[in-house]
């Protein structure tokens, strides 16, 4: 994955290999081979390997990413570790059916139980606390109904909160809520850091400053991974590019980027800090991208949501335009949460590319036509929890192992395809306007129209 220059995060990565220097990691030069090849270090890729090394310590394992690890959207987050893959509860019940629905739920728990444990293990820092999914519009509140009524008839437990229960928790006007009790919030390069280093310290190779340029099939039994200046030979390849595996010519169907924005404030005083629930819980709110809110270990408040843009084709000078307006957004907005907030300055602005799919889906499993290559990408914005658990599954899969669990929804080859990219893009940007208003409507009403 390759470094988006757009603004820095409040937090930095850590050393990428724990060799406790600032030296990059070397480049792939000249013919080298493993027993597995990860191309991406990110949650997912360095998951996957640390969890093969763990599985197999035998293993010959090299990781290559384009730059050094959490380079890309995985050190540009806003650390929110709750459960969520795919799309809303109630919408996976009417195209999955219930069981499969219940277990989709589950399975996101679940990933958030792994992540901690990890945290844990690793010594990565973090706050557990509450997940508050809020309204304050008539269209988050038609999807809080919804989502309340399904998680019902699952009989999983999400209870819903009115508007004074969540004062109780963060003093801003919502007006109805969903809970989810066991989340936590942490500095997304930290764990990636912390996992290459865990990676590093178990055998694995680790390679920068290398993009991946093809993937050769070598008899059905060998690929050739072509970098820059060299090439890796692997009989076992994880993809693990997001939309980067766009210019690889390969079959996982339609992959996009987006652009995505947060901005974090200084320390804030210990009243603001209490009126924003203490660093306890998270506020998302219930409409797609509209801005959502945490505190970090420190006291800053990170939010992030409000505007995203679909990058490729796009005029780098506009790109900026758009990040700026972006940025200014969320800061105006974060001056309407609470009136302590009304002078408070952001220290911090920043943008990361997430991948999204036209289902809502990730995939993660073999390519068609591709023996011995896999990919996994497309978390769809909620990437933190289910990347660590990509990472456990694909170790399991690709050694055969027996606790494999059962595939969910998923785990497949594909995602649905698109039309050409010259066809998708203005597609994309309607439908991106079109979510915008909506945004724009139920966040933030006094705020002006989008340029």
């Amino acid at each position: 994955m390759s470094l988006f220059a757009g603004g820095t995060p409040c937090w930095v990565p850590g050393d990428p290999a724990g060799r406790g220097g600032e030296d990059p990691l070397p480049a792939v030069r000249g013919r080298l081979s493993a027993d597995v090849a990860v191309v991406g270090a990110g949650l997912v890729g360095l998951s996957t390997a640390y969890h093969l090394a763990q599985r197999l310590p035998s293993l010959d394992i090299a990781v290559v990413d384009a730059q050094r690890p959490a380079a890309g959207a995985s050190g540009r987050g806003t650390g929110l570790l709750g459960p969520r893959v795919g799309p809303p509860v109630d919408r996976a019940v009417r195209r999955h059916g219930p069981a499969t629905a219940r277990r989709m739920h589950q399975a996101s728990v679940e990933a958030v139980r792994h992540a901690v444990d990890l945290c844990a293990r690793l010594g990565v820092s973090r706050t557990d606390g509450e997940q508050i999914v809020a309204a304050r519009s008539r269209t988050g509140l038609a999807s809080l109904a919804r989502q309340a009524a399904a998680y019902r008839a699952l009989g999983l437990d999400v209870p819903v909160l009115s508007a004074a229960d969540i004062r109780r928790r963060v003093d801003v006007p919502y007006q109805a809520g969903l809970l989810h009790r066991r989340t936590a919030t942490l500095d997304p390069a930290a764990l990636a850091a912390a996992l290459a280093s865990a990676c590093a310290a178990k055998g694995v190779r680790l390679y920068g400053g290398s993009p991946l340029r093809e993937v050769h099939d070598r008899d059905g039994r060998m690929s050739e991974l072509v970098f820059p200046h060299g090439t890796v030979r692997a009989p076992r390849v994880v993809l693990a590019v997001n939309a980067g595996v766009a210019g690889l010519g390969l079959p996982v169907g339609t992959v996009l980027a987006l652009e995505v924005h947060a901005v974090a404030t200084g320390p804030l005083g210990p009243e603001a800090r209490a009126l924003l629930g203490g660093g306890g819980p998270a506020v998302i709110d219930a409409v797609p991208l509209a801005p959502y809110f945490r505190l970090t270990d420190d006291g800053r408040l990170v939010v992030g949501g409000g505007t995203a843009l679909h990058p490729d084709g796009t005029a780098p000078r506009r790109i900026a335009e758009l990040r700026v307006f972006a940025w200014n957004r969320l800061e105006q907005w974060l001056r309407t949460l609470h009136p302590a907030l009304a002078q408070v300055e952001s220290t911090h602005r920043w943008a990361g590319r997430i991948a999204v799919t036209a289902d809502g889906l990730p995939v993660v499993g073999p390519v068609r036509g591709r023996p011995g290559v896999w990919y996994a990408g497309g978390c769809n914005g909620h990437g933190l929890a289910m990347s660590v658990a990509h990472g456990a599954h694909l170790s399991a899969a690709l050694l055969g192992a027996e606790d494999t669990p059962e595939p969910l929804p998923w785990h497949r080859s594909r995602a649905p395809r698109l039309p050409v990219p010259g066809v998708t893009r203005p597609l994309l940007r309607a439908c991106l306007a079109s979510m915008d208003r909506t945004v724009r409507r139920a966040a933030w009403p006094e705020l002006g129209p989008r340029r």
